[in-house]
C-alpha cells in the first residue's frame, strides 16, 4: 500500500509533545519508516452527509450468522497446516522483541531488540492486527498458549499507552485488536484501554479528511492516512459497549465522497487511481453503518461495491489493484499484465474481500457472495508464501505476461504480515453459517462443526480433497434425531451439482450461485455426498482482451510451469478445452496439453507454487513470442 511523494507529518502522543519532522517518502516508506512519527492532529467538525439515522434507527437485518470462532474446527489438510504454521511463527516470536519499542519510548526497561523492517521503531503498525488474530484463533481452537501470549502483550503494552502514537492507520487496527481481546479473549483490561486510547483520538485526530482519490496526492502536515477505514471497528466498539461516543466518533469518518458513487451504480466512472485495498476496505465501514443504523442506502452501496470489483477490477484469482490502484473499465486491467509485476496486494487485499463478502452473506443470505471468499482463499491468501524467519512476508502476487514468480517483500513485518495472520485465523469463521432453522456450508474445507438444534447437540464432519476432487462428504453425528434444513453453496461456475443421501440419489434444486437444500429429519450416521463437477474454463482478464485468458479448474487458477515453450494453442471453447487438456494420473489437479511436448510445463494449482518457481497464469497468443 503506497502513496507517492508524501510528506512525513508531525507526531502526537498520549501525554507527550510532538516532535515535528518533514521529509518526502513513499507511503510504504512512511508506514514502515523507522521514525514512525505520528500525525499532527487538529480538531474539526464532523462531516454530516450519509449519516446514520440516529438512536431510533432499526439496526440492519442479519439473515445469517457465522459461528463467531466457536464450534468449528479445521481438520488435517493444506489449509489447517497453513494456519498452524502461522500460529507457530507468531507464538514463537519474542514478546520482548514485540514490546521493545513501546517500552523504550515509555522509558521502561526494554529487553529484547527491535523486530526490524516496518517494526524497526515499534510494532504499532501491525500490533492490533496480531492481537485480533491471536484473540480469534485462541477462541476458535481453545488455544490457551496463544491466549496467554496475547494477554501478556496487551497488558505490557497498556503500561506504555501514555506514549502511544495516535495515527489513524494504526489506531484503526488497535481498536479492532482491543475489541477482539475483550470479545474473544475476555481480557479484563481491554475495554479500559480501548476507552483511553479512543478518548485521546476523539480529542486530537484531524477531521480534515482530505480527498483520497489519487495516489500521487501530497500529504499535508497532519493529514491522517486512510481515515475512511476508521468507522468499522469504532462501530464494533459501540456494539459491544453500548457507549454512544464510539458510534458518534465512527460517524465522523463516514465517506460519502466515495460511497455515494455506488448508490445508483455498480460501475462509477470516476474512481481511477483510488488506492485499491483501502477503497475496498472502506466498504466494511459502510457495512457496519448499515448494521448499526439500518439505513438501506448502505446496503445498496456495498452491494454495488461488491459487483464493481467483480465486474471491473478482479483478475481470475480474485485479486485486484495493479500498482495498488483501481482501474478504469477500458481494458486497463488487461493492459496491466504487460507492464506490472505488483498485480495484487495479496494478504491485505484478501482480508478486505473476505470481510465485505461475509458482511453481504450475513445481511442478504445470498450464496453468491461466497464465491469471492472461495476464490480468494485458493488463489489469493492460500497461494501466498508463508510468514517466515525474521518477519519475511509475502506482499504482491504477480500475474505478468511472459512469466512471473513468487517472492518475499524486500521489507519485513509489513502490513501484510498482520493481515496474513488475520486471514488464516479467519478460515474457521468462513466455512459455515447458520440461521434459526438450519446450517449453511459455504466453503468445502476439511472441518467439523458442532451446534444446537432444539437443545440437542449436532455435529457435522466435512471430509474432502476438494478442489482437487469433486466429492465432498458430510456426515452427521447426533443423539436421536433432529429436523433441520442442510444447505450448501453451489458455486456460480458449477453445473450439474448432485447429491446422494446414504448412497441414494437425492432430488434437489442446485442452481449456480444459490443454496442447494436438503431438509429432513436427520439420524445419527446420515451421510450426504455432494459431487461438484470440476471443469476447465477460460477466464478473460476483461472485455477488451477476450483472448488474454487464465485457465481455471473449478475454483482454482492453474499456472503453467515456466519452461522454454510456455503456451499450447489453447482452444477458444470450454468444451474443447476439457478435451485438449488431460489430467496427470498421479497428480490431483495437474494437467498437460493433449499434444504437449515433454519440455513444456504442466498446469497445476497456483497455490502449489513456492518461492522462486516461475509460472505463467495469463496467456495471449498475440503476444506470446515477443514477450517470451
Amino acid at each position: 500500500m503506497k502513496e507517492e511523494s508524501t510528506h512525513q507529518p508531525a507526531g502526537v502522543k498520549i501525554g507527550s509533545a510532538a516532535v515535528p519532522r518533514s521529509a518526502e517518502l513513499t507511503r510504504r516508506e512512511f508506514l514502515g519508516s523507522v521514525t514512525m512519527a505520528s500525525a499532527a492532529l487538529a480538531s474539526g467538525a464532523a462531516f454530516g452527509a450519509l449519516q446514520p439515522d440516529g438512536d431510533t434507527a432499526i439496526p440492519g437485518k442479519v439473515r445469517l450468522e457465522s459461528f463467531d470462532f466457536a464450534g468449528v474446527k479445521l481438520r488435517p489438510g493444506r489449509w489447517q497446516k497453513q494456519y498452524a504454521d502461522a500460529r507457530d511463527f507468531y507464538l514463537s516470536l519474542s514478546n520482548d522483541d514485540i514490546l521493545h519499542g513501546f517500552r523504550a519510548a515509555a522509558g521502561l526497561p526494554a529487553p529484547g531488540k527491535p523486530l526490524g523492517g516496518w517494526a524497526s521503531k515499534n510494532s504499532y503498525e501491525t500490533f492490533g492486527q496480531w492481537l485480533m488474530a491471536m484473540a480469534r484463533a485462541s477462541r476458535a481452537n481453545d488455544d490457551q498458549a496463544l491466549r496467554d501470549k496475547a494477554a501478556l502483550l496487551l497488558t505490557e503494552w497498556g503500561k506504555t499507552i501514555e506514549n502511544t502514537d495516535i495515527r489513524p492507520y494504526a489506531f484503526e487496527k488497535m481498536v479492532g485488536g482491543l475489541v477482539d481481546m475483550h470479545q474473544y479473549a475476555t481480557h479484563p483490561e481491554a475495554l479500559g484501554l480501548l476507552e483511553k486510547i479512543t478518548d485521546h483520538a476523539i480529542a486530537t485526530l484531524n477531521r480534515a479528511r482530505l480527498p483520497a482519490q489519487n495516489l500521487t496526492i501530497k500529504m499535508t502536515q497532519g493529514d491522517p492516512l486512510e481515515w475512511y477505514t476508521l468507522a468499522e471497528n469504532l462501530y464494533r466498539a459501540y456494539q459491544i459497549t453500548g457507549q454512544q461516543k464510539y458510534r458518534e466518533f465512527a460517524e465522523v469518518w463516514l465517506y460519502p465522497q466515495y460511497w455515494e458513487k455506488f448508490l445508483a451504480s455498480a460501475n462509477p466512472t470516476d474512481v481511477r487511481g483510488f488506492h485499491a485495498y483501502s477503497h475496498l476496505n472502506t466498504f466494511s465501514s459502510a457495512a457496519m453503518a448499515y448494521a448499526v443504523s439500518g439505513d438501506p442506502k448502505y446496503l445498496r452501496i456495498i452491494r454495488h461495491g461488491y459487483d464493481f470489483f467483480q465486474n471491473v477490477q478482479c483478475y481470475a484469482t480474485g485479486g485486484y489493484g495493479p500498482a495498488e490502484k483501481l482501474m478504469p473499465d477500458d481494458g486497463a486491467l488487461g493492459d496491466s499484465l504487460e507492464v506490472r509485476i505488483d498485480n495484487f496486494e495479496t494478504p491485505c487485499g484478501a482480508w478486505a474481500g473476505f470481510k465485505l463478502s461475509q458482511y453481504l452473506m450475513r445481511f442478504t443470505g445470498e450464496a453468491r457472495y461466497g464465491d469471492w471468499i472461495e476464490t480468494l482463499l485458493y488463489n489469493g491468501i492460500g497461494a501466498a508464501l508463508p510468514i517466515t524467519t525474521g518477519g519475511r512476508n509475502f506482499y504482491y502476487s504477480s500475474y505478468a505476461l511472459g512469466s512471473a514468480l513468487k517472492a518475499y517483500d524486500q521489507s519485513t513485518f509489513t502490513c501484510c504480515s498482520g493481515t496474513y495472520f488475520q486471514n488464516v485465523a479467519e478460515y474457521q469463521n468462513l466455512i459455515y453459517l447458520r440461521d434459526a432453522d438450519g446450517l449453511y456450508v459455504n466453503l468445502y474445507l476439511p472441518s467439523e462443526v458442532v451446534w444446537q438444534v432444539a437443545g440437542a447437540a449436532v455435529k457435522l464432519v466435512l471430509e474432502t480433497r476438494y478442489p482437487e476432487s469433486e466429492l465432498v462428504s458430510l456426515k452427521l453425528e447426533l443423539d436421536g434425531s433432529a429436523q433441520f434444513p442442510l444447505k450448501f453453496r453451489v458455486p456460480q461456475w458449477a453445473g450439474d451439482v448432485t447429491a446422494k443421501l446414504n448412497g441414494a440419489d437425492q432430488p434437489m434444486a442446485a442452481q449456480p450461485g444459490m443454496w442447494a437444500v436438503i431438509e429432513r429429519t436427520w439420524q445419527d450416521g446420515d451421510v450426504v455426498e455432494i459431487r461438484i463437477p470440476l471443469k476447465l474454463r477460460r477466464v478473460p482478464v476483461d472485455r477488451e482482451h477476450p483472448d488474454r485468458v487464465a485457465i481455471m479448474h473449478g475454483p482454482v487458477v492453474l499456472a503453467q510451469e515456466a519452461v522454454h515453450d510456455p503456451l499450447p494453442a489453447i482452444p477458444k471453447r470450454n468444451e474443447a478445452l476439457n478435451q485438449y487438456f488431460k489430467p496427470v494420473d498421479d497428480q490431483a489437479g495437474v494437467f498437460l496439453a493433449q499434444d504437449d511436448l515433454p519440455a513444456r510445463g504442466a498446469f497445476r494449482p497456483f497455490y502449489t507454487f513456492g518461492e522462486g518457481e516461475r509460472y505463467h497464469i495469463y496467456f495471449d497468443p498475440k503476444l506470446r513470442r515477443q514477450l517470451w
